[in-house]
C-alpha cells in the first residue's frame, strides 16, 4: 500500500519504460528529498527488467573509472610487464652531472622502505654506482602534457589525496603525509611529516575520551599545511595523507633525499621539466624557465613496473583516482586528456554506445562536467561480457560484503558475494553499476544513478535496498 502512494511522488516526470517491483519502488521513495535516480535493469538476452528515466544524464562519479579501465583493457597490453611505464634516470652533463628521473604513467613507483617492487631506490643505487656527486636533482614529466587535474574538480578537493596533481612521474601515489600524535591535554599535538611541507600546528590535545575534530588544510600552490582541531589524549596517532601540487618537484625531492642515502652529494637544486599543453613542440620548461630542446642522453637505468592488470584491479577496487587518470593519459599517443578520449570515444562506439548518451572530463569521476545515461553505462558492460578481456575486467569490480569499495555494502543480504560492482560517490551523486546474481540464479546487469540529494545527502542505502528487491523479484 505504502508502495502505490509514494509511485507518483517517486516518478513524477521520469521516463519508465519497464516498473520496479513494489518493494524496489518502495526502496527507493526513501531516499533523500530531491534525489533523481536513473535505474536500468536488464536480463541476459538483454531484456529490461527495469528501466527508471534510462535515457537522462546523470553525474556518474567514480563510475567514470569503468569507461576508463575498459578502453585500457580494450586497447593496451595489460598482461605482461609494464615495459613503457617505468621510471628511468639519466645523467647529464660532464664533473658533476644533472640527474634526470623520468617517469613515463607508472602509477605505482614507491620509495617506501619496505618497497620490493618498482622501487625508486634501485635507481638511486645505480647512479651510486656512476658517481659520488651530483648537481641539479631534476624531474621529468614530460611524457605527459602538464594536465594535473582534470576541468570541473572542486578546487578544494586539491588539497587532499582523491585530488592530488596528475604526473607522468608519480611517485607514492603523489601524495606526503603527516603524522599527529597527542602529548598533554591542552597542549599542541606533535605533528610529524618529512619536510616537504611547512607545518602551522593549530591543533590541540583533548582530554582522555574526547572527539577528534583535526582538520588539514593546505591552499593550492601553497608549500604551507595549516593543522586545527582536537585529538584526544591516548588516541594512537593519526596519519594525514596531502594532495601534491607538483609531483614531478617532489618526486625528485625525494629522489635527492634517496641519492643521499645511497652516499651521493646533491650540489645543486630540485627543478623540473613539464611539457606545455598548448603545444607539444614546445621547449620543456625547466624551473618554469624555457630551455632549448636537446638530444637525450642514453638511460642509466629504468624500473619494468608489474602487469597493468595489477593496477587495474586496484584502480576498480580501490577507486583509486590518481591511477584511473594516469591511465585515461596512457592510452593516447601524446599522453594528453584530449588524446585518452578519443581512445574511448573508440571503444565505445565499437561498444554501440551513442556518442550523445555521455560526456567526459576525467578518467576518474573527480569532475562534476562528466554525464552519462544509465542505458549507456548497461549497454557498455553487456558489451564487455562479449570481449576476450571482459571477465578480467569484470574481476577488477568490488565484491558486495566482501572487498574494495563494496566490503561493507549489502552485508547479511541475498547479494553478499554476488553482486559485482563499481561505486561512485561525488557531491550530490551516488552511483553503482555492474552485475548481480537474482534469486532464480540469473545474471542480471545495471546501472543506477542518484543526483540532486540537497545537503549531500546519500542514496546509498536506497539504492542497495531497491537492488536487493529486484534481485529476489527475478
Amino acid at each position: 500500500m505504502m508502495g502505490s502512494l509514494l509511485l507518483p511522488l517517486l516518478l513524477a516526470g521520469a521516463p519508465v519504460e519497464a516498473p520496479l517491483p513494489p518493494a524496489a519502488m518502495e526502496a527507493l521513495a526513501k531516499a533523500p528529498p530531491g534525489t533523481r535516480i536513473g535505474l536500468v535493469v536488464v536480463d541476459p538476452e538483454g531484456g529490461e527488467i527495469v528501466a527508471l528515466r534510462p535515457d537522462e544524464r546523470f553525474v556518474p562519479a567514480s563510475n567514470t573509472k569503468l569507461f576508463t579501465t575498459a578502453a585500457a583493457f580494450a586497447t593496451l597490453n595489460v598482461a605482461t610487464p609494464d615495459v613503457s611505464g617505468g621510471a628511468t634516470v639519466r645523467l647529464e652533463g660532464q664533473g658533476t652531472p644533472t640527474v634526470i628521473l623520468a617517469g613515463h604513467g607508472d602509477a605505482r613507483l614507491s620509495s617506501a622502505p619496505d618497497c620490493r617492487v618498482d622501487c625508486l631506490a634501485e635507481l638511486a643505487t645505480a647512479v651510486a654506482r656512476r658517481t659520488r656527486a651530483v648537481g641539479d636533482v631534476v624531474g621529468d614529466d614530460t611524457a605527459f602534457p602538464d594536465e594535473r587535474w582534470p576541468k570541473g574538480m572542486s578546487w578544494n578537493n586539491m588539497s587532499g589525496a582523491y585530488g592530488t596533481g596528475i604526473s607522468a612521474l608519480t611517485l607514492d601515489d603523489n601524495v606526503a603525509t603527516l603524522t599527529v600524535t597527542p602529548t598533554a591535554p591542552g597542549a599542541p599535538p606533535r605533528v610529524v611529516g618529512d619536510g616537504y611541507y611547512r607545518i602551522d600546528n593549530a591543533a590541540t590535545t583533548g582530554a582522555a575520551g574526547g572527539a577528534r575534530t583535526l582538520s588539514v588544510e593546505r591552499m593550492p600552490g601553497s608549500d604551507l599545511v595549516r593543522v586545527t582541531g582536537s585529538l584526544a589524549l591516548a588516541t594512537a596517532p593519526v596519519v594525514l595523507r596531502l594532495g601534491v601540487d607538483d609531483p614531478a618537484h617532489r618526486a625528485a625531492w625525494r629522489f635527492a633525499q634517496l641519492l643521499r642515502a645511497a652516499g651521493v652529494t646533491v650540489t645543486g637544486r630540485i627543478t623540473v621539466r613539464h611539457r606545455s599543453l598548448t603545444d607539444a613542440d614546445d621547449p620543456v620548461r625547466r624551473g618554469g624557465r624555457p630551455v632549448a630542446v636537446v638530444a637525450p642522453v642514453p638511460v642509466l637505468a629504468s624500473l619494468t613496473p608489474p602487469p597493468l592488470a595489477e593496477d587495474l584491479r586496484e584502480t576498480n577496487k580501490t577507486s583509486q583516482n590518481l591511477h584511473a587518470e594516469l591511465l585515461l593519459r596512457r592510452l593516447g599517443p601524446s599522453g594528453s586528456v584530449a588524446d585518452g578520449h578519443a581512445v574511448v570515444d573508440t571503444v565505445l562506439a565499437r561498444a554501440g554506445v551513442p556518442r550523445a548518451t555521455y560526456d567526459f572530463a576525467d578518467g576518474a569521476g573527480m569532475s562534476n562536467y562528466n554525464r552519462v545515461t544509465p542505458r549507456a553505462t548497461v549497454a557498455l558492460l553487456r558489451w564487455a561480457e562479449t570481449q576476450p578481456w571482459g571477465a578480467a575486467w569484470l574481476a577488477t569490480f568490488p565484491v558486495a560484503a566482501t572487498d574494495g569499495t563494496l566490503a561493507r555494502r549489502f552485508v547479511g543480504t541475498p547479494l553478499a558475494g554476488r553482486l559485482m560492482a563499481k561505486t561512485g560517490t561525488l557531491n550530490a551523486a551516488n552511483a553503482l553499476a555492474g552485475t548481480m546474481i537474482a534469486a532464480s540464479g540469473r545474471m542480471l546487469t545495471f546501472a543506477a544513478y542518484a543526483n540532486d540529494m540537497a545537503d549531500d545527502a546519500s542514496a546509498t542505502a536506497a539504492i542497495d535496498a531497491a537492488l536487493v528487491a529486484i534481485a529476489a523479484a527475478n
